[in-house]
């Protein structure tokens, strides 16, 4: 007896156990009263009712992301591309999403692909191309409308690649590959006259600062010249008036007359004109010979 009785005592507290229900955060049980949908339960402790109540679904509440893999589109003119979507959803009611559609994710791609078609499908290839993010906003839309009743919320959609055709991926390359020559010649152009310009201006510079030197030198040769003729002016003018303060007589003036003649007839000229005061050499000179003996 005390041995079955210590079993019955493990079977029950096993029960018991087993009816502790602890739902970790950001999850949702769904539970289930002999098949038929009972609560659902949030983040905390709950008991679970033995044998005839269950868990019937665990839920994250998390938000998640789908990618779902390529798929073939046609645009407006007939050209069919590869477009892979990733779509972050979250579920906001746990007995809908339970309840509402079997395989949930399966659902949500598939509703994914027929709303892609129809927005590509209304578009061209070159609005495809240039309009990734009204795509995206006009997926969202629809797949968070048509997923309400599923108890999931679309938060958004994002086109994750989008493939052209070879030929046009080609032609995409080509032109791509022309616009960056085309860019990488325009940039050349511009560093070139940019070069040009500050050269010309260094050049501009440089014949500006030889002019000035040049001017300045000049200036300073005149100033020279003109101070040095002022210099000579003023010393014959000094000469002149120490000559006037000396007062000297006749006989001097004479004798320097002389002097002068004596300079002339050493040149080269072949004609020597003789003043009329000068005559008289004889007389003046004898004069002067009597004054400087006395």
């Amino acid at each position: 007896m005390g041995i079955v009785l210590a079993v019955l005592i493990v079977v029950i507290l096993i029960g018991l156990v087993r009816c502790i229900v602890i739902v970790p955060q950001s999850n949702a049980y769904v539970t289930e009263w002999l098949g038929v949908y009972k609560d659902t339960w949030g983040a905390g402790l709950h008991i679970r009712t033995p044998f005839v109540e269950r868990v019937a679904r665990k839920v994250s509440l998390k938000e998640e992301a789908a990618d779902f893999p390529p798929q073939p589109v046609i645009t407006r003119d007939n050209v069919t591309m590869m477009i892979d979507t990733v779509v972050f959803f979250q579920v906001f009611d746990a007995k809908a999403y339970t309840y509402g559609v079997n395989r949930p994710i399966q659902a949500i791609e598939n509703l994914s692909a027929t709303t892609l078609r129809d927005i590509i499908g209304s578009m061209s290839l070159d609005e495809t191309l240039t309009s990734r993010d009204l795509i995206n906003t006009k997926i969202t839309a629809s797949l968070d409308e048509a997923t309400d009743r599923w108890g999931i919320k679309v938060n958004r959609v994002e086109l994750k690649n989008i493939e052209p055709p070879a030929e046009i991926r080609q032609a995409m390359e080509k032109q791509m590959k022309a616009d960056r020559e085309k860019r990488a010649s325009i940039l050349l152009a511009e560093g070139e006259k940019q070069a040009a310009i500050t050269r010309a201006e260094g050049e501009k510079e440089s014949a500006i600062l030889r002019a000035e030197a040049v001017k300045q030198q000049r200036i300073r040769e005149a100033e020279g010249e003109a101070q040095a003729l002022l210099m000579v002016q003023k010393a014959k003018a000094d000469a002149i008036r120490l000559i006037n303060e000396a007062q000297p007589s006749k006989n001097m003036l004479a004798l320097r007359s002389m002097e002068a003649m004596e300079k002339v007839a050493e040149g080269q000229a072949t004609k020597i004109i003789v003043p009329s005061e000068m005559q008289n050499l004889a007389a003046t000179v004898a004069t002067i010979t009597e004054t400087a003996k006395s």
